[in-house]
């Protein structure tokens, strides 16, 4: 065997050792979380950076969080000097985060006989509340201040010890105290064990293999995506969409892209000017966030086996206008930046890449989280609840084959909550839950179909919804027709019931229903071509 052969089977031996390490970081963090929100409904995410805080590997776990993940470990090592024994957190959009529910927990990983980290551990997730004005802190806020507690990079942990000031005051501004700081430990279990799966790998093979190994790592990497650049057309590829509103006014809110392919050096700029500025209502995407849903529509060109490191975004430049709407500055609310912006920032993107390969792009996916938070008083426990959960829709299709139906796409790729896990946990009853028959749109190929779901309050609660494309459908692409728009209602027991704005906050009585209909896919080619009982 060469010594190239030898290399690359090393490498392929390294990538899915770290990237194992990384599922199991996940793992642990699922187990021993207490939320339903991280141990039911997945939404967490894990990585491994180098010493120079690159990625160099994730779990599968959500594209939001780890097309990101890499500015919260810059920033938590610009901000502080990390020991051995010490973990940062943080959550602030301004600060290396994405939005106040997102908390991140950062782990230096020291080598003996180093003096500056060798690697780092990094493990996020959506926390049901963070204080603020609306119980679950995902409400229409005007201002990050209005959102919840902010949580600069700090020590959590030094020298091993908890910083139990750091800790008390952070559990002083939630609601559900008991509860974050259980989810709090499991985040620092998960780092732990990456650090002790990670020194395994150094006892194995040595910090001098596992260095060259990284850089090789992050160098296929960018190989790898500037060889699929080569293979687009040359040009500028332009899109716009556009979202409902801010939940303030009822503007629509452009978002526009121009993606620059250039292929004699495999290289691609994506530019946001022409985007609307930034807006009043909680909806506003900081640059973590646009960035992050630039690397996971173009990680999508390249097979599942790729690394997902930082090497695919060495030849992708990201220009996004400072204090437009995709790249909000202080102190722009931003609760729905991370889970509705972010979505549309995608939808935007593959609409532009559409016009280079459309042979290879989806139709737009249902392309709002469709967040829902309930938070209130549980008089079976007597004690305070908040429930937070996005909410599937339909796939977009896809050239050769129809879309999925009540499906998470795209940033998000949680689950649901369990009907039997929701019901145990908080004072609710689902009334129905399935899917949206005829909610995906036609064509050669049919997008998915969306959802229904009908969830019954059995205590009085604050109800509050962070939507969107309940006015500009799904798109279709080739041909094919848009997916149906969301809609969400608030029956009452006496059979009176009010259509919900996409963003608001209402209180609810007990007995209410609230009825979400969620968006379907769009369809994909002339409907016309559709294959029925074997003939066209």
């Amino acid at each position: 065997m060469n010594e190239a052969a030898l290399n690359a089977i090393e490498l392929a031996i390294f990538q899915s050792s770290v990237h194992s390490i990384a599922e199991e970081m996940g793992a642990a963090l699922r187990r021993t979380a207490i939320s339903p929100n991280i141990k039911e409904r997945r939404d967490y995410s894990c990585a491994l950076f180098d010493s120079e805080r690159r990625v160099i590997a994730m779990g599968d776990h959500m594209p939001v969080h780890l097309g990101s993940m890499q500015l919260s470990v810059e920033a938590a090592v610009a901000r502080l000097t990390l020991k051995e024994g010490d973990i940062a957190i943080l959550n602030d959009p301004y600060a290396g985060g994405t939005h106040l529910p997102d908390i991140t927990m950062v782990l230096p990983i020291f080598v003996e006989g180093e003096t500056r980290p060798s690697f780092y551990a990094a493990a996020r997730a959506h926390h049901a509340d963070v204080g603020g004005m609306f119980a679950g802190s995902m409400g229409p806020a005007r201002e990050i201040c209005q959102e919840g507690i902010r949580i600069p990079p700090v020590h959590l942990m030094h020298a091993g010890a908890m910083n139990e000031a750091v800790l008390d005051l952070i559990l002083h501004n939630v609601r559900t105290p008991g509860e974050r700081e259980g989810d709090l430990a499991a985040q620092i279990g998960a780092c732990r064990v990456g650090e002790r799966r990670l020194k395994d790998l150094v006892a194995k093979y040595g910090l001098a293999k596992l260095r060259e190994l990284s850089r090789e790592l992050l160098a296929y990497s960018e190989r790898l995506m500037r060889a699929e650049l080569s293979k687009l057309p040359a040009g500028t590829f332009a899109a716009e969409d556009f979202m409902d509103s801010d939940g303030i006014t009822d503007e629509p809110i452009r978002i526009a892209v121009a993606v620059m392919l250039d292929p004699v050096n495999g290289a691609a700029a994506i530019d946001f000017s022409g985007t609307s500025p930034q807006v009043a209502g909680s909806i506003n995407a900081v640059y973590a966030i646009t960035y992050s849903a630039c690397f996971y529509v173009f990680r999508c060109l390249l097979g599942d086996a790729a690394p997902a490191t930082a090497g695919l975004m060495q030849s992708i430049a990201v220009s996004a206008p400072v204090g437009s709407f995709v790249n909000a500055r202080m102190p722009a609310a931003v609760a729905g930046g991370n889970v509705e912006a972010s979505q549309r920032i995608v939808d935007v993107l593959l609409k532009a890449l559409a016009k280079a390969a459309p042979e290879r792009v989806p139709a737009a996916s249902y392309g709002s989280m469709s967040n829902l938070t309930i938070g209130g008083w549980d008089t079976r426990k007597d004690a305070p609840f908040t429930y937070y959960e996005t909410t599937a829709g339909g796939m977009g299709a896809r050239p050769g084959l129809d879309g999925i139906s009540g499906i998470h796409c795209h940033m998000t790729n949680s689950l649901n909550t369990p009907i039997e896990a929701l019901e145990y946990a908080y004072p609710f009853r689902v009334r129905s839950y399935g899917y949206r028959k005829g909610s995906g749109g036609t064509g050669e190929f049919v997008g998915g179909d969306g959802l229904v779901r009908e969830i019954e309050l059995l205590d009085d609660a604050q109800v509050t919804l962070l939507c969107d494309r309940q006015r500009f459908q799904p798109y279709g692409l080739s041909g094919g027709d848009g997916g149906a728009v969301g809609l969400v209602r608030l029956e009452h027991p006496d059979g009176s019931a009010e259509v919900l704005p996409g963003k608001c906050s209402v209180h609810a009585k007990r007995g209410d229903v609230i009825h979400m209909e969620t968006p379907g896919g769009g369809g994909w080619g002339d409907s016309a071509k559709r294959v029925k009982d074997g003939t066209r």
